[in-house]
């Protein structure tokens, strides 16, 4: 049974060994993530490069992300290592301090911005929630504050505004120069860290096209006041994935949200034809162990039960000990997960109306295929539209985006239940194709003689959302056009 669910994971110095590469590949990866948070240039290109080449070596495709840093909102350094707060001790993040002047009583800040977006009363929370903070005092750059739960703290640690509202741009100087970096290397998806609103999204869009990209935008909602109603719709419209970022999301809106705001962002992702991700800390303990916990086991299966199209990995593969174990752990989680039932079953737009003829194919080809137990379902697309509107229904039915375009490709690699094939189809008739695509199917296993498949493709195939065609046909009982 082929996995429907996709897997992401990050590269790093834990994969920077060739021999790794091959192990993540054979282990299921589909997409391979780059951190922009660490890493040059040079380094970023060469990992993109080493996973293609290897993938093709293993007659697979697999997508790359590259995942931009976002704004810098966190502390800077101490001057003797770090610090262990109390609870109830006075302590100051101050914005004229060095950077490498941290002591006991006080903090540099890289977001200077925090005076003018802070006030008395509000609460910050650093190292990911570990330290709570309570302004006590804004004054000459500065931020007083109250340790309401204490503990170590130490170099360049996060922070947070409780209930979100801080203003700092999701777009910095250095993302700006990373997206020619994305561009460059050809990344199938450029990831957008703390976008705000649809705006955000809008001009990353506009920087990675004028840089010559050519990659579907991923939203990383990770602040609260992305979420809120008639915002998060605007962000979803304005990109083509959103990556539930569970980390600082989770800081800023509390732990006990998190769950129901996770299956509200997936179901709503899905219902507006997106593609979703969810991600963060899903198999933390296997950084340094061969097994994942069975909360870890839970989490990952219930983002499949919620429909998700990826589940992420990061540092368990970035830096992790074992990071195909991590791969396989994932793999084998989803496997059985997508065996249940309520994974199969879906409504999904059976009272809407259709604005485009390949949507319409798109899901008339699901409503059959799920009504006439087909067994295999050939898509032949150029942009992969019509394979996403088709992986939106909930399905065991592979669903074989089959395209010469390299690009499509390895797009689809993100999208659940989508498969990609190379396929060749200009210049032949469209009998011809039918019997050809129809025998890829059957040369890979797909399909067998007897089997109900369907086919869709464009009166003129090659032209960019042309679909506006599906054919049912039984495997055995095609004549060959010759």
């Amino acid at each position: 049974m082929l996995r429907r669910t996709k897997i992401v994971a990050t590269l790093g110095p834990a994969t920077d060994d060739p021999k790794m590469i091959d192990k993540i590949i054979e282990a299921g990866v589909d997409v391979v993530r780059l951190n922009f948070s660490h890493g040059t240039a040079a380094e970023h290109q060469e990992r993109a490069e080493r996973v293609r080449n290897r993938a093709r070596a293993h007659g697979r495709q697999v997508g790359v992300l590259a995942d931009l840093q976002g704004p810098k909102i966190r502390i800077e350094r101490f001057r003797d290592g770090k610090i262990f707060l109390n609870e109830g001790d006075t302590f100051i993040l101050d914005g004229a301090l060095g950077s490498d002047d941290g002591d006991q009583e006080r903090v540099g800040i890289a977001y200077k911005d925090l005076v003018n977006d802070v006030k008395r009363g509000d609460t910050l929370l650093l190292d990911d929630g570990r330290l709570v903070f309570w302004v006590d005092e804004v004054k000459g750059g500065a931020v007083k504050c109250q340790v309401k739960m204490g503990g170590y703290l130490s170099d360049r640690k996060g922070i947070n505004l409780q209930g979100g509202g801080l203003s700092a741009s999701a777009l910095t100087e250095k993302d700006m120069e990373d997206i020619k970096t994305a561009a460059l290397i050809k990344a199938d998806y450029l990831a957008v860290s703390f976008p705000r609103c649809a705006e955000d999204m809008i001009n990353a869009r506009k920087l990675f096209t004028e840089a010559g990209g050519h990659g579907a935008l991923v939203a990383k909602i990770e602040r609260a006041e992305a979420i809120l109603p008639g915002v998060i719709e605007g962000i979803i419209e304005a990109s083509d994935v959103i990556m539930v970022a569970r980390g600082d999301l989770g800081v800023e809106i509390g732990d006990a949200a998190l769950p129901p705001v996770q299956k509200a962002l997936i179901k709503k992702s899905r219902a507006m034809n997106k593609v979703v991700i969810t991600a963060t800390q899903m198999m933390e303990s296997m950084i340094e162990n061969h097994i994942p916990t069975r909360a870890e086991v839970f989490d990952v299966a219930n983002a499949v039960f919620d429909g998700t199209d990826a589940v992420m990995l990061s540092a368990e593969t970035a830096a992790g000990k074992f990071p195909h174990l991590a791969i396989a752990a994932m793999d084998r989680i989803c496997r059985e997960a997508e065996k249940q039932t309520s994974v199969k079953e879906s409504d999904h737009r059976i009272n809407t109306k259709f604005e485009r003829i390949d949507e319409a194919i798109a899901l008339s080809t699901m409503y059959a295929a799920n009504h006439l137990g087909v067994k295999a379902i050939a898509a032949l697309t150029e942009s992969g539209s019509t394979p996403l509107w088709m992986s939106r229904i909930s399905s065991g039915i592979p669903i074989y985006a089959m395209t010469s375009k390299v690009e499509t490709r390895r797009k689809v690699t993100l999208y659940r239940g989508v498969y990609p094939v190379s396929f060749e189809t200009e210049k032949r008739d469209h009998a011809a194709v039918n019997l050809d695509a129809v025998e890829e199917l059957r040369r890979r296993g797909a399909v067998r003689n007897g089997d109900l498949v369907i086919l869709t493709k464009g009166d003129m195939m090659g032209v960019l959302g042309g679909t506006n065609a599906m054919k049912i046909v039984k495997v055995g009982e095609m004549v060959d056009p010759e």
